[in-house]
């Protein structure tokens, strides 16, 4: 069985560019029942428009309901399963075992997948879910290659880890961070990602002087977790057994969506088109490298990282490009793009377009026209509707973007 590349669908415009730009399957929340309250998540419409919209399209949509569920919870959560599972969904991300019971006495067609929240780090496990018919299990992502082999020679079962995205400070997101210092609760959905505040320390004896956090070559390495990549390690993986790599991000944008998806698409293809001759493109590490992240890191997959795994000094974020218009229809008659702003940009930008199933091409910006077709100088109005011409085709959800 080939690897099954997950992508985040964070609203219905992300699961259609997860989608286009090759996405095997998406993950998406609903209103409720999610650890992922602040993304945009999906209401009864939007969530049959997009289980409709990704089948069409050959892709599967699994749905988190991977809260810690409280008494308070179980009285509405039977209606909430018998609704998606009417949608037509695929699968359910389950962390909670009574929840997880529930789904399997309510519906047992649909496939339960447990929800790295649940913390599986070894065969013992996994074996103890399997027999209580979870079919697939996103593993810890503390967990090395190693484990991770050994845990697929004891268990039959559906592996799935992450391969790239946010990393948390706490084992597999279960963290009180947020609750203590900003009243949202990580395990209910509702995470405020404290972990990745500025702090400085205060003394007791000094109120009032507040002293930096400053970390060196010997550690104190706290709430500085880098961003994990394997995108250098589809091999291993894949030789593995690893049945599904996820991508984080729900909470990330349309542009960083097609561009993680589009490239490891890319990656997984060459290496399943001849694995015999396989050759890493350093493009690819290049080309993710382009949407807003911190320095990347390989995680536990070879081991504990120590401070390898941590960020130190300045600016904790990074990116090569900005996401400026994504573009809503095309026309080839006249090679007109209309485009929708995401960030400013002007004429004499140079651009380049991300395109779904296709080449990227780079171009000046040399004429801009809004609506009506009066030529204008920039777009610097948020969500603003322009008119673009462009050098290449570029179907709808193609992405604008300019270097830095």
């Amino acid at each position: 069985m080939m690897p099954e590349l997950l992508a985040p669908a964070g609203s219905l415009e992300k699961l259609k560019v997860a989608v286009l730009y090759g996405a095997d399957a998406v993950y998406l929340g609903g209103r409720h029942f999610s650890l992922r309250a602040g993304a945009g998540n999906f209401n009864e419409g939007e969530m049959a428009e997009g289980i409709r919209f990704a089948h069409e399209n050959g892709a599967r949509v699994y749905v988190t309901t991977n809260i810690f569920a409280h008494n308070r919870d179980l009285e509405n959560l039977p209606e909430y399963i018998h609704s998606i599972h009417a949608a037509g969904v695929d699968g359910v991300i389950v962390s909670d075992p009574g929840v997880v019971d529930m789904v399997r006495q309510m519906h047992p067609d649909l496939a339960v997948h447990l929800s790295t929240q649940a913390n599986a780090t070894n065969w013992a496990a996994a074996r103890f879910w399997k027999k209580r018919g979870v079919s697939r299990i996103v593993l810890a992502r503390e967990l090395s290659l190693n484990e991770i082999k050994e845990i697929k020679e004891q268990v039959d079962v559906e592996l799935e880890i992450f391969i790239h995205g946010a990393m948390c400070i706490a084992y597999s997101g279960r963290c009180l961070l947020s609750s203590y210092l900003a009243g949202r609760d990580a395990n209910q959905g509702d995470c405020a990602q404290s972990c990745r505040w500025r702090y400085r320390l205060v003394e007791e004896k000094r109120p009032g002087e507040y002293l930096a956090l400053e970390e060196d070559e010997r550690g104190s390495y706290i709430l500085g977790s880098r961003d994990l990549c394997l995108i250098e390690h589809i091999p291993e993986l894949a030789q593995a057994g690893i049945n599904s790599f996820k991508i984080e991000g729900r909470m990330k944008s349309a542009h960083y969506v097609a561009t993680v998806v589009k490239t490891y698409r890319e990656a997984l293809d060459t290496y399943l088109e001849d694995p015999v001759n396989y050759r890493f493109n350093p493009s690819w590490l290049d080309e993710i490298s382009k949407v807003s992240h911190r320095e990347y890191t390989t995680g536990f997959l070879f081991g504990s990282p120590g401070p390898s795994g941590q960020h130190y000094g300045g600016e904790i974020y990074r990116r090569s490009h900005n996401f400026v218009a994504i573009v809503r229809d095309y026309d080839e008659v006249s090679g007109m793009a209309l485009v929708e702003q995401r960030n400013r940009f002007a004429i004499g930008d140079e651009v380049e377009i991300l395109v779904p199933g296709g080449k990227n091409f780079k171009q000046r910006i040399n004429s801009i026209y809004d609506q009506s077709g009066c030529p204008v100088e920039s777009a610097p109005h948020p969500q603003q509707i322009i008119r673009l011409p462009l050098d290449k085709p570029a179907p709808p959800y193609s992405m604008i973007r300019r270097r830095v």
